[in-house]
């Protein structure tokens, strides 16, 4: 009985699986950007939405309900502004096509790629989780280099 219960949990685990890369494969096409950059973001904001949920959800430490619990217009916010970055960057390879370059997407990838993460370690911090405050400085300085790059 425990072997078939293992056999299914590998089951649901594998289509699971298979589901989120075809998930991310699909996404990468469509946006018009491949490679293992676009994958690790893609893998992030699912991170940092599960994270979220769990915060709201569990903890209820949300900063973006009054009560700190699950609030559905903050989740579809979320989808929303994820939604909106992915067009960012979607945009973004579409100039490099236009202008023959091959950095904007790149470029905006890896701002949200910091920006994903830092949100991943403030939703872990509310959970109670630990990590050097090294870490999170450099990810903010990171993140204000690219801001202020953005602005000039």
């Amino acid at each position: 009985m425990a072997n078939n219960l293992l056999c299914n949990l590998t089951t649901i685990k594998d289509g699971a699986g298979l589901i989120l890369a075809a998930v991310i494969a699909g996404l990468s096409n469509l946006i018009g950007v491949q490679g293992p950059e676009l994958n690790f973001l893609l893998v992030l904001m699912a991170a940092d939405y599960i994270s979220g949920l769990i915060v709201a959800g569990v903890f209820k430490k949300s900063r973006k309900s009054c009560d700190g619990a699950l609030d559905s217009r903050a989740g579809i916010k979320g989808l929303f502004r994820k939604g909106w970055m992915l067009f960012i960057i979607y945009m973004c390879a579409q100039l490099d096509i236009l202008f023959n370059t091959g950095y904007a997407a790149s470029m905006m990838v890896y701002f949200f790629i910091l920006n994903e993460s830092l949100s991943i370690l403030e939703n872990g911090g509310l959970m109670g989780v630990k990590y050097p405050g090294a870490l999170k400085n450099a990810l903010e300085a990171l993140s204000k280099k690219g801001e202020k790059k953005n602005d000039d």
